[in-house]
């Protein structure tokens, strides 16, 4: 699912973090890198328990006999009840009945409709022979399922790899039309920029973790396409 478009995230320096910086184009740059982190700190609210010691709980002013002593008395007339006006119905009130059916049609009605409606993409992973890396391919579709046009799927990638880093080519093992590439040439770099700063850290990074990795350093160039549910990784 992708629910906004690139332009819709608020820029922030302090989002930034450059992964590659040794190279002639001023590094790749994760223009989103920590808006999660952000966004999930400002999520995170204080939730308090009311003791139970703060918790009252109401006292019987009488005893139970007290309470029979004045229930006792000469029983209403329901005849005399009925000719105060007092059972006729009145327009101005509230008819409930009315609401819970109005609720109900909503909600037949509703259907389908209730459900969030986005844009999706097919992601497809293939490997590049040349490079030797693999590669990310990309196609949306609109809200009502129709592919999306190039110029649409542009506004889900981030405008600092438009026609760079991301280009429109046809697939190499399917149908057109054509889909959005994540060019492979950076990809090698990249990656052993990140291996070599978890071992500067004391850590390991195995060949197993690789895909995972390519995954989410993915994530900056497609940083509004919900699609990595993978295991978190810190560096």
């Amino acid at each position: 699912p992708c629910y906004k478009r690139c332009k819709q995230m608020e820029y922030s320096d302090e989002q930034e973090a450059i992964i590659e910086e040794d190279d002639g184009d001023g590094g790749w740059v994760d223009t989103f890198h920590n808006a999660g982190i952000v966004g999930a700190t400002e999520a995170v609210k204080e939730i308090t328990l009311d003791s139970k010691d703060n918790i009252k709980i109401p006292e019987r002013s009488a005893s139970c006999e007290d309470d029979d002593e004045e229930d006792e008395g000469e029983a209403a007339d329901m005849e005399e009840y009925e000719e105060s006006g007092l059972l006729e119905t009145d327009d101005a009130t509230l008819d409930t009945r009315q609401i819970v059916e109005a609720n109900k049609a909503k909600v037949d009605v509703g259907g389908e409709d209730a459900i969030l409606q986005t844009r999706t993409y097919d992601l497809y992973i293939t490997y590049d022979k040349y490079y030797q890396t693999p590669r990310l391919w990309l196609f949306g579709y609109d809200e009502q399922r129709q592919p999306l046009t190039v110029e649409h799927m542009y506004e889900d990638i981030s405008q600092d790899h438009v026609k760079k880093t991301v280009t429109i080519e046809n697939h190499p093992h399917l149908p057109p039309p054509p889909m959005c590439s994540v060019h492979p040439c950076r990809h090698a770099e990249v990656m052993k920029k990140i291996i070599e700063t978890v071992a500067e850290g004391g850590g390991e990074l195995g060949v197993h973790m690789y895909l995972l990795i390519f995954l989410k350093f993915v994530q900056a160039v497609i940083p509004t396409i919900e699609y990595d549910y993978t295991r978190h990784f810190t560096m």
